[in-house]
């Protein structure tokens, strides 16, 4: 049996819906998946417990998919199966993003599970290489391409995000814990654009896209028109880190990603090709085709 071990955010349900039988839903309190019901919810203090739960359902494979917030220990709530894990979670919860994902994947293995990637249960969310929009990749996108490179490198010797922003051949924005869409938020100032795709992504697809259309259209009659008219350009790019563990926190845009790279001016997004997952492609195409933006899967 599977379980999801989800945080926020649309892509549990995206995996989710993609399996034959539906996996059990877990997450961490305070992190509830959009569109899902959850069946069991825990707190880190009470991991060892919730590890002999999951045993004794019946669970033998588990899925880390999801925003997760890294939580802070009360040592007074930690219960005795979870006692002898305290070393590892305090080096966990006290290391950077990547030692905190290894340390938490090492404990549910030496428990006896399996931990899949995302990728590897809905392999659909990883689209083809290639421009999937209508527009023309601008000449300056290649070599701001190889600068992506190496602020990736730069970032994941620092331990910090997986996204940035090249305008011409200067690093404008960097992700860092709070995610790309904040990111791109700080990029736009305080215009908050509306919120699409938060639901279930497999759901009334066509009907989702003319949505989209119209909310695009909308939104670019509003305070962005004014914004996009004015925007000095720019390009997302997203990739996993060198060397990350691809079972955990791969990169994943959507919807909101696409409404968000447009509020901040952008001229479109670049993601690596087999390594960033797309929730509701058709949606995003849509929403960048809509505001002349491309998306380049390199």
């Amino acid at each position: 049996m599977l379980a999801l071990i989800a945080g926020r955010g649309a892509l549990p349900a995206a995996v989710a819906r993609t399996q034959d039988d539906m996996p059990l839903i877990a997450s961490l309190e305070g992190h509830i998946p959009d569109g899902l019901a959850v069946d069991i919810s825990f707190r880190i203090e009470h991991l060892g417990s919730f590890l002999d739960t999951l045993a004794a359902r019946g669970v033998q494979e588990v899925c880390f998919c999801g925003s997760v917030t890294r939580p802070v220990i009360d040592q007074g709530e930690i219960d005795a199966p979870t006692a002898p894990l305290v070393p590892v979670l305090a080096a966990a919860v006290a290391g950077g993003e990547d030692s905190a994902l290894r340390a938490i994947v090492g404990i549910f293995e030496n428990a006896g599970f399996v931990v899949r990637g995302a990728d590897e249960l809905a392999p659909q969310l990883l689209p083809e290489p290639g421009v999937l929009t209508r527009g023309t990749l601008p000449p300056e996108v290649q070599k701001q391409a190889l600068l992506a490179d190496q602020v990736r490198a730069e970032q994941a010797a620092r331990d910090l995000g997986q996204a940035c922003v090249i305008r011409g051949d200067a690093v404008i924005a960097r992700e860092d814990a709070r995610g790309t869409d904040a990111m791109l938020r700080d990029l736009a100032g305080t215009y908050d654009a509306p919120t699409l795709g938060g639901g279930d992504p497999f759901t009334s697809l066509m009907d989702a896209v003319g949505d989209a259309l119209q909310d695009a259209a909308d939104w670019l009659s509003g305070p962005v028109a004014e914004a996009r008219a004015h925007a000095e350009g720019g390009v997302l790019f997203k990739a996993p880190k060198p060397g990350q563990d691809r079972r955990v926190d791969l990169p994943t845009i959507g919807p909101d990603t696409a409404m968000r790279a447009a509020e901040a001016g952008l001229d479109g997004i670049v993601i690596a090709a087999g390594g960033v997952m797309v929730l509701d492609q058709p949606q995003v195409t849509a929403i960048l085709n809509e505001m002349g933006m491309f998306l380049w899967v390199r």
